[in-house]
């Protein structure tokens, strides 16, 4: 695919604020960041995973306000890509995604009380709205699980700081690629193993986002107009596609063929018995939560963010190309076939 229309803008000289770099996404975009001219600095609980970005790194932990206002006043950042939080559903209450609500709006207010900042970016999670009908707009809210609340009060936050500077939200969809802190345990080794079984019998349609494009886009937000940015959330990722495409893809990187299509009965009667599993021992390869997901469509309104920045800059090809790169250096993965 082309490059985008609209290209990140010209950072030579300027300091760029990312928090939560040392994170899946925000370790893909550190990476990228690393080759321009400007002046760079990670805030995150974590040290990151690749020594060579360690220079960059400062612990701060976003819901300690005090700490946070400390290190961003003192940064006087010109950009800042706000990624830190907490992203897994696993949350019993709101309160458990403090990073999200609370850590957000620590971040926002130091950035506004310091006066430097030109552009931001704020990412939330498609999980603001739910599977089912798109929506209507930017504050058409309808959050699938506490996560995806906690981010609708983030968005919220924002738009009622109104902070004085250009802002934008991002809402990445089911984002994937190197570093990805669950699949090479979880989704990948299944495939490796040739364990997975796909629902046959109808087309699922889901949004995925290989992690390329989301910091490709992100990035060439902060290039944009501004107003034909500001106060605008944006879904990130790839165009809304058939699941089994992007399950065959890596199916074939990691084996060789395409996946195991099952009827839906059958794997409705190995997810009963995959309940009963979780419940005794903990984990379960298949449930009826999971079987639940597999079969669910779940599309994201990506024509606003192709009409502005163009078509997303990787092809699933080469967005698969690159994560088997990574893989490979896992030794699960190692011996996986090469991609032609």
């Amino acid at each position: 695919m082309s490059s985008p229309q609209i290209q990140p803008p010209d950072f030579t000289g300027k300091r760029i604020l990312v928090t939560g770099g040392s994170g899946f996404i925000g370790t893909n975009l550190m990476l990228r960041l690393a080759s321009v001219p400007a002046i760079i600095l990670n805030l995150d609980l974590k040290p990151p995973p690749v020594e060579a970005l360690r220079a960059w790194w400062r612990f701060c932990d976003i819901t300690d306000e005090a700490a946070t206002r400390l290190a961003i006043v003192g940064f006087a950042p010109h950009y800042v890509l706000h990624l830190a939080g907490r992203t897994d559903v696993f949350g019993k209450t709101l309160a458990d995604y403090a990073a999200n609500t609370v850590g957000s709006r620590n971040v926002v207010e130091a950035c506004r009380a310091g006066g430097s900042v030109e552009r931001f970016i704020l990412t939330s999670s498609q999980f603001v709205c739910g599977p089912g009908p798109l929506p209507a707009s930017d504050v058409d809210f309808r959050p699938h699980t506490i996560y995806g609340e906690s981010k609708v009060v983030a968005e919220k936050e924002l738009r009622a700081l109104d902070p004085g500077f250009v802002w934008s939200i991002i809402r990445p969809t089911n984002v994937w690629g190197a570093f990805h802190p669950r699949y090479p345990q979880e989704f990948w080794r299944v495939l490796r193993r040739g364990l997975y079984l796909h629902p046959g019998g109808r087309r699922v349609i889901r949004s995925y986002a290989y992690v390329g494009n989301v910091v490709e886009q992100a990035l060439a937000l902060l290039g944009a107009p501004p107003d034909s940015v500001h106060r605008r959330a944006f879904y990130v990722g790839d165009p809304p596609g058939e699941l089994l495409e992007w399950v065959d893809g890596f199916a074939l990187a990691l084996t060789g063929r395409r996946v195991r299509k099952v009827p839906i009965a059958v794997l409705q009667t190995i997810a009963l018995m995959g309940d009963v599993m979780e419940a005794v021992i903990g984990r379960a390869p298949l449930t009826r939560s999971r079987l639940h997901s597999m079969s669910e469509d779940y599309a994201t309104p990506m024509e606003p963010t192709f009409a502005l920045l163009g078509p997303p800059h990787f092809s699933l090809a080469e967005g698969i190309a690159a994560t088997m790169a990574w893989l490979r250096t896992l030794p699960e993965f190692a011996e996986a076939p090469q991609l032609k």
